[in-house]
């Protein structure tokens, strides 16, 4: 189980969210909603290593994450806002750089192979991606999930860009991952399918929303 309790972040001089907690099983899905700034990218930077909390604690199995924090990074795939693509190297450049970074280098090529396949790009497989759509760029960047294999998978706004049928493929890829146990926390504006899923709605946890009533934000 993944879990975080009484969560609070500042970022700069700002608090964004305070006394937060969430948990994920295996299998599970948790869906992050709110208006812009209630913190949903926070939260993920905070999920995945890159942020620090004010206060509170995240924990795998119990055991706090900051104990270990190299196997909470191999165990989890953090996809953001930016597609992280170096325009120069080709699409399989691209993803084999990743999976040889989660997966190692055995069997690399055929995970590749796969993922390309998975998000409907392998006719891109030797395009530089300078020379992609923004479509097609946020498909690279999704095929990393498949291509360099991680327990939890953090996607902040993946349907971005995306068409109807793209969205429909990465629903079916995210539902298989949690057949097999896997883990999603996904922020979004969009409707995400998925059976099961919980919602965490990150207003009534932003700082001014908790102040008594009188309190200028």
């Amino acid at each position: 189980m993944f879990s975080g309790a009484d969560l609070s972040c500042i970022r700069g001089e700002r608090e964004v969210f305070r006394h937060l907690d969430f948990g994920l099983d295996a299998g599970g899905m948790l869906v992050l909603t709110g208006p812009n700034g209630s913190g949903k990218s926070t939260l993920l930077r905070l999920m995945a290593g890159l942020l620090s909390a004010e206060q509170g604690a995240m924990t795998w199995n119990g055991v706090a994450t900051s104990d270990d924090p190299e196997a909470h990074n191999a165990r989890l795939h953090y996809v953001g806002h930016l597609d992280a693509i170096k325009p120069a190297l080709d699409v399989t450049e691209n993803l084999l750089f990743w999976a040889s970074m989660h997966g190692g280098n055995a069997d690399a090529a055929s995970r590749v192979s796969n993922a390309l396949t998975a998000l409907d790009i392998g006719f891109l497989s030797d395009t530089p991606a300078q020379y992609l759509s923004a479509g097609q760029r946020r498909r690279v960047a999704l095929a990393r999930i498949l291509a360099s294999p991680a327990r939890i998978w953090l996607l902040d706004e993946p349907t971005t860009v995306l068409d109807k049928h793209a969205m429909a493929t990465l629903e079916q890829i995210i539902a298989d991952h949690r057949a097999a146990g896997g883990m999603v926390v996904v922020s979004t504006h969009t409707a995400i399918a998925g059976d099961g899923q919980a919602v965490l709605d990150l207003a009534p946890f932003a700082a001014h929303a908790q102040m008594p009533t009188g309190e200028a934000a």
